[in-house]
This record gives structure tokens, C-alpha cells and sequence, in this order.
């Protein structure tokens, strides 16, 4: 249904560093970069950062936020892990959501512009 998503964001290098190091752990890598732009997927790139001096404001209650597929709770670990490692904030750690589903289970971070991102995986352990 959708092809990807694009968001703005205040330094690309910064951006970089963060998504490099939450994206490796979920099998994904940069597949296209330039000085303004960089592009997160497996194959096909699905996920565009663009430099912005304008990026969306971080609210906690916009209801805004980015999930990724994570194959393993291991690596719904590893995208944390590295999240805090790389520049963004906790906002849930790693666990099962019961409230969600009986076998979700997920971790929450902010990245360093404010994006709420989360990585999810559905296989039980």
C-alpha cells in the first residue's frame, strides 16, 4: 500500500550515525545518499530522509510514529540497543505489549529530530 515514506530532518550526518546503527540489526542499510538525503531499505528503499531547516515538531501526542519489522525479539533488542547507543531516547524499552496482542512485542525510541520509531516483531520466542 505504500511505497515509502520521506521525512526532514535537521542534519543528515546525525541522521546518518542513528540510522545506520538502528537500521543494521533489522537487515536494512543507506541504499542511496547524497548531501541532503539519505535512503533506508533491503532491496528497494522505503524509508527517505531529507535535510530540512523546517522538520516536523516533536509532540508526544500527535500520534506520529514509524514501526519496522524485526524478524527475531532479538533484533527488536539489537534496534533499542543501538538506538541509545546512536543518539536517541527510550520511550518503551523492549517487551511484549499484551495490550496490542498476545505476541507483540516491541521496543519504542525517539530518534534525534523527535520521530517516534519503534521496531516490532510478531514471532514468539
Amino acid at each position: 500500500m505504500i511505497n515509502h515514506v520521506s521525512i526532514g530532518v535537521r542534519s543528515i550526518a546525525a541522521s546518518k550515525v542513528f540510522y545506520d546503527a538502528v537500521f543494521e540489526p533489522l537487515g536494512c542499510s543507506c541504499l542511496s545518499s547524497g548531501e541532503s538525503f539519505l535512503g533506508y531499505g533491503k532491496d528497494n528503499v522505503e524509508f527517505w530522509l531529507g535535510s530540512s531547516t523546517n522538520p516536523v515538531l516533536e509532540h508526544s501526542e500527535s500520534g506520529l510514529h514509524f514501526c519496522f519489522d524485526a524478524a527475531s525479539r532479538e533484533m527488536v533488542e539489537a534496534f533499542y540497543g543501538a538506538a541509545l547507543w546512536s543518539g536517541g531516547r527510550d520511550n518503551g524499552k523492549p517487551g511484549l505489549r499484551e495490550a496490542y496482542g498476545p505476541d507483540y512485542y516491541a521496543a519504542f525510541v525517539i530518534d534525534p529530530d523527535g520521530y517516534r520509531i519503534e521496531a516490532y516483531c510478531s514471532a514468539q520466542e
